[in-house]
């Protein structure tokens, strides 16, 4: 054998990868289109979504005027699939677990100076086996639940916004492959796969006096005005935040002080008379009806489990562990159900529930989660507060809606709500309740009068006391814990600790009761599925609110 043959053999054994790109481990949908051909590698802009069969490259934005009131999308082409540009980084891995373990890292520019960088979620929405060209809004007015969205928005708190100064500046973004194949091990990031620029022209609008001022109480809110003294000043710079978008869609504050209207403001449209989608500040409303239906003896209490409402052998999964759910996991959201919001892929997400016909059934159908013991973890579960509404509406006469109304919002001078409904037209007692702000800080001032309203005792005092009661600890929340459908934290001011139990929903709207102090504060806030929702509204409280209180 000569060395010539020895050494062709040799090459041709060789792997392709050593000589050129590995081997594609899928198929792709191909370039077919002449805009893609023509624009392979490339990340480009669009004022609104136009179908690829009609994007134009007279379409690729080249500036654009910054504010979050227009449409920003991009659309990418690319000249293979992320699958198969992540081969190469782990060819070891199968498609199933590249798809798992890798894709897209963004890299945001301004001015040619890195600012935020991000491997996104093996989750996000994207084809990812077959894919070579995508589009996904950066910007999105209607309010959609793009990973994209939140991607920039953490782009911006991540130091976007600052570098985002009045004047012209160039964005730049750029997408790479990568794969993160053990926690504790950096992820291996491929070559860049496209890239785009962009002229962002930045108007930051000027902030007027009337913005900043203190907004003065109009007559008539039902409730007295208090003549406590505060720090106006640190109310000033709040509302200039808020003016200035430093913090998002907030719509109104209101704090009451011994029951008296210190504080009401309005922002972003709203006034005194919007109804706020609140979200899941309504389950808190859920706790409350219970204690009342307990009162009343239409529940035993909260010790009750789910056999006595439900014959729990017709539904799937049937299990014992299951008849021993009580009322009260259910309330703290510790029950053994296998369901948990904050896992997108357990079962029981609510996400998974709303496409239902029957949202009880898909609850009680879930299966137990062997690693749970009743009562003992938390993880929130939607679904549970659907049980609840539903055996709240079985149990008491004429139905939840009406009894709410008669026993809760009738005493409390609350007139005017809206419910959402279930499939099966029972309200949505996990988080479908739609109030004005002055009505939610009359709900937060009922639980600091102990139950109280007009000399009326509406919720017992013993259930006051057990909302009002660290039930459980949040699990990787430090000094966080959960009552009956009710939060708990501390904040520290000036190494001063001020305890709160507080409603929350989506959008970072709250209710905020203050522990040992008469305070009770209400913000509203429609900046739904956005990363920053409830951290902001903690940094209003922390730097903001509590000291111009309690100054």
């Amino acid at each position: 054998m000569t060395k010539a043959y020895i050494l062709i053999s040799l090459v041709l054994s060789l792997p392709v990868s050593i000589f050129g790109q590995t081997k594609d481990l899928v198929q792709t949908d191909g370039i077919t289109t002449p805009i893609h051909k023509a624009n392979i590698g490339k990340v480009t802009f669009m004022p609104k979504d136009i179908p690829l069969e009609e994007y134009k490259e007279s379409d690729f934005l080249t500036s654009f005027v910054y504010t979050e009131k227009t449409n920003l999308i991009i659309r990418v082409f690319m000249d293979n699939s992320i699958t198969n540009y992540l081969h190469p980084l782990a060819p070891e891995l199968t498609e199933d677990e590249l798809n798992l373990k890798g894709n897209y890292q963004f890299s945001f520019y301004i001015d040619n100076n890195l600012i935020y960088e991000e491997n996104i979620h093996h989750g996000c929405g994207l084809r990812k086996s077959t894919t070579t060209t995508f589009r996904v809004p950066f910007i999105d007015t209607a309010g959609g639940d793009w990973w994209s969205v939140n991607l920039f928005e953490r782009f911006k708190t991540n130091g976007g916004e600052k570098a985002l100064t009045n004047g012209t500046h160039k964005l730049k973004v750029e997408m790479r492959p990568y794969v993160k194949q053990e926690e504790n091990i950096e992820a291996k990031v491929g070559s860049l796969i496209a890239k785009g620029e962009l002229n962002l022209i930045v108007k930051i609008p000027e902030i007027t006096a009337k913005q900043i001022a203190i907004q003065s109480i109009a007559a008539n809110s039902g409730l007295k005005i208090s003549s406590q003294n505060y720090n106006k000043k640190k109310i000033e710079e709040l509302n200039k935040s808020i003016a200035q978008n430093s913090f998002k869609a907030i719509t109104s504050i209101i704090v009451l002080n011994n029951g008296k209207l210190l504080l009401e403001e309005y922002f972003n449209d709203a006034n005194r008379n919007t109804i706020h989608d609140t979200r899941s500040v309504g389950k808190s409303f859920t706790s409350t009806l219970m204690g009342i239906a307990i009162k009343d003896g239409y529940i035993k209490d909260e010790k009750q489990t789910l056999n006595n409402f439900y014959e729990l052998t017709k539904f799937s999964n049937y299990s014992i562990k299951k008849d021993r759910v009580k009322l009260s996991d259910l309330l703290k959201m510790s029950s053994a159900f296998n369901g948990s919001d904050s896992n997108s892929d357990s079962p029981g997400n609510e996400e998974n529930m709303y496409p239902t016909e029957n949202w009880v059934k898909f609850a009680l159908d879930l299966p137990i989660d062997s690693l749970k013991t009743n009562g003992k973890q938390w993880d929130y579960f939607t679904a549970g507060v659907v049980l609840l509404g539903d055996i709240l509406n079985k149990s008491v006469p004429e139905g939840l809606e009406k009894y709410a109304d008669k026993t809760l919002f009738k005493p409390l001078g609350i007139k005017n709500y809206q419910w959402q409904y279930t499939p099966q037209k029972v309200v949505n007692t996990a988080g479908g309740l739609r109030m004005k702000s002055l009505d939610l800080a009359k709900f937060g001032q009922l639980y600091k009068n102990n139950g109280t309203w007009n000399s009326q005792q509406i919720i017992p005092k013993e259930w006051v006391n057990k909302t009002f009661t660290r039930q459980i600890q949040i699990p990787e929340r430090e000094n966080e814990y959960y009552g009956y459908l009710f939060w708990n934290k501390t904040y520290t001011v000036n190494k001063k600790s001020y305890e709160v139990f507080y409603c929350a929903g989506n959008g970072g709207s709250k209710i905020f009761m203050f522990r040992d102090l008469p305070i009770v504060v209400v913000v509203t806030a429609k900046a739904y599925n956005k990363p920053f929702a409830h951290k902001q509204v903690d940094k209003i409280m922390q730097d903001y609110l509590i000291p111009a209180i309690l100054e």
